[in-house]
């Protein structure tokens, strides 16, 4: 072979070589990861999961806790890159007005089969409430009050416009807002006495899977019933970090899951702790999650994940 041709197949040889270790990681700029925590224990659970391979990757995952809007503006002003908690339909007003003009992507649906609405007791339903309109008819024995979470959900506005019209028999209804633990200590309490109350459902949960409830029919367009979880990116995040972006597009998960490492958080375990014994004893889980992605360096994911799960 001449010089020239030796030097141009070398050339080639470097160039096809780069080209390949640029496609497998990715820039400096997307080491950090930022995801919102909107405090919801379905979000830290699938959020817990995520720094956990995003660290055996390489990765450097920052978690910041935000409201729903908060989360949506930060998206749009790129203080934030990923969100993996958009309930749909019922967050539908929350993302529209960032999904039209382009500011947040939705890249993915992490989970089906999910379910969001106002619950009451079994014994509650066994009573005559079944619909929503049936609440207005016993508003002694609930003591005028729907129990919510915290202030500015998407599930609190939607009670709130529906308490205001007079069509759903609420009126002299009250929404209490306060925190999914605050309302979840409610729910027990009055379960326990007996007692009615109406509060914000969903599945998956661990907590509230254990009680007897019932989800309220009648909820027409609100954005209550089957509910779906969407992954939500910045706007261009997979095209600026194509590596990190597959891996947050890849990732699935499901009701039982989610429950499992639900449960080990609300017994007090850190969101990362239970995900990493989430995973160490569904070693398999991740395959389909890092399929086609190589670790922030260009490296074997698999291995990197194997490695990080003490495998």
């Amino acid at each position: 072979m001449s010089f020239t041709k030796l030097l141009a197949a070398s050339v080639g040889a470097a160039t096809l070589l780069a080209s390949s270790a640029a496609f497998a990681g990715d820039a400096d700029s997307c080491k950090k990861v930022r995801l919102s925590d909107v405090g919801w224990t379905d979000i830290q659970a699938t959020t817990g999961v995520a720094s956990v391979l995003l660290t055996a990757l390489g990765y450097q995952p920052e978690v910041i806790q935000l409201s729903v809007p908060v989360t949506m503006a930060s998206l749009k002003n790129n203080d934030l890159d990923v969100f993996l908690g958009n309930w749909m339909p019922s967050m539908t007003a929350d993302i529209k007005e960032y999904t039209d003009e382009g500011s947040v992507e939705t890249i993915s649906e992490n989970l089906s089969g999910a379910g969001y609405g106002i619950v009451v007791p079994d014994y509650v339903a066994a009573g005559g409430v079944k619909t929503l309109t049936d609440l207005g008819k016993f508003k002694d024995k609930f003591s005028g009050k729907i129990y919510g979470i915290e202030a500015g959900n998407d599930g609190n506005r939607i009670i709130l416009d529906m308490i205001s019209k007079p069509e759903n028999n609420l009126e002299g209804f009250e929404l209490v807002e306060s925190s999914e633990a605050g309302m979840l200590t409610q729910a027990e309490q009055s379960i326990k006495d007996q007692q009615w109350i109406a509060f914000l459902g969903w599945t998956p949960h661990p907590v509230m899977g254990a009680m007897n409830l019932a989800y309220l029919d009648g909820m027409g367009d609100s954005g209550f019933g089957a509910a779906t979880v969407h992954t939500n990116v910045r706007k261009g995040y997979l095209t600026e970090c194509p590596n990190v972006g597959g891996f947050i597009k890849n990732l699935s998960f499901s009701l039982d899951m989610e429950g499992e490492i639900m449960d080990a958080i609300l017994q007090g375990a850190d969101a990362n702790t239970a995900a990493t014994d989430w995973l160490k004893k569904n070693p398999d889980a991740a395959t389909p999650w890092i399929a086609g992605v190589t670790t922030f360096d260009g490296g074997d994911a698999a291995a990197a994940v194997k490695t990080a799960l003490g495998g």
